[in-house]
């Protein structure tokens, strides 16, 4: 049974910085692809920024040099430092990663519970 567990998310003023994190636990056999999505109310979910197994990364556009997607492969982790926070940040942030439990199962992503980020103006 594989969880990921995601924290980091609050309330901060416009301009500060958050950090979320993102742990998968249980049977893993290995992950690839890990990313992050958000989705802010009345739109759909959107990604932010994702990192592949050879560490190669990319964001959408309104987050470019403002977040950093990085992974702890040791730890089954990956975060996301998130500066210069906007009003338009606003949004339910989700992890993305996709895991094989086993070495003969596919691959099969999985999805944090989600965690608030609130940035106010």
């Amino acid at each position: 049974q594989v969880q990921l567990v995601e924290s980091g998310g609050g309330l901060v003023q416009a301009g500060g910085s958050l950090r979320l994190s993102c742990t998968a636990t249980g049977t893993i056999f290995s992950i690839n692809t890990m990313g992050w999505y958000r989705q802010a109310p009345g739109k759909q979910r959107e990604l932010v920024a994702r990192i592949t197994s050879g560490g190669t990364t990319n964001y959408a556009d309104s987050v470019k040099g403002r977040f950093t997607v990085s992974r702890d492969n040791a730890k089954n982790t990956i975060y996301l430092q998130m500066n210069s926070l906007e009003a338009e940040d606003t949004a339910v942030y989700y992890c993305n990663i996709w895991i094989r439990v086993t070495i003969v199962a596919p691959g099969y992503e999985y999805w944090g519970q989600g965690t608030q980020v609130t940035v106010s103006s």
